[in-house]
């Protein structure tokens, strides 16, 4: 699995500070934010909504929801296993989509990455995504067992 990327921390100084970090493989993000967010200090890890690129950031499965779904939840799975956690771990995820009538298709893949207990699960209807071509956001909250969490700083 790809190990992750460890920005500085946001008060040099202060390593309980929660950190943000990429993941290689994972599209990086075009903004001021990072993949996702942990604090070293606990077990809580915070995943920025990931949209449907490649590692190279090029959109995947235009037009086709299932297809935006898999990759998105493959992305997330690729930041989770960076820190040692797993979609089992997840706790909580936001899905934000430009059709909720494509609802059906969305459950048919979030099958293949979740098991009982599912994730808590917010879905919210929206005009649209920065990207034309993007159908859904998803992000996600996870909380890794201290036993199994990684330093992404740690490669």
């Amino acid at each position: 699995m790809p190990t992750a990327e460890l920005h500085t921390p946001s008060v040099k100084g202060e390593s309980n500070m929660a950190q943000g970090f990429n993941v290689p493989g994972v599209v990086e993000p075009f903004g001021i934010f990072s993949s996702a967010a942990w604090q070293p200090e606990g077990r809580v890890l915070h995943i920025s909504g990931h949209v449907s690129q490649d590692a190279e950031g090029h959109t995947v499965g235009q037009g086709d929801m299932a297809a935006q779904t898999r990759q998105i939840l493959e992305n997330i799975r690729d930041v989770l296993a960076s820190v040692g956690g797993s979609m089992d771990d997840i706790a909580k995820v936001t899905v934000f989509v430009t059709n909720v009538a494509d609802i059906a298709a969305i459950h048919a893949v979030r099958a293949e990455f979740f098991s009982k207990p599912y994730p808590a699960s917010t879905l919210v209807q929206v005009a649209q995504l920065i990207d034309p071509d993007w159908l859904i956001e998803i992000e996600a909250v996870a909380v890794i067992p201290i036993e199994r969490i990684k330093d992404p700083a740690n490669k």
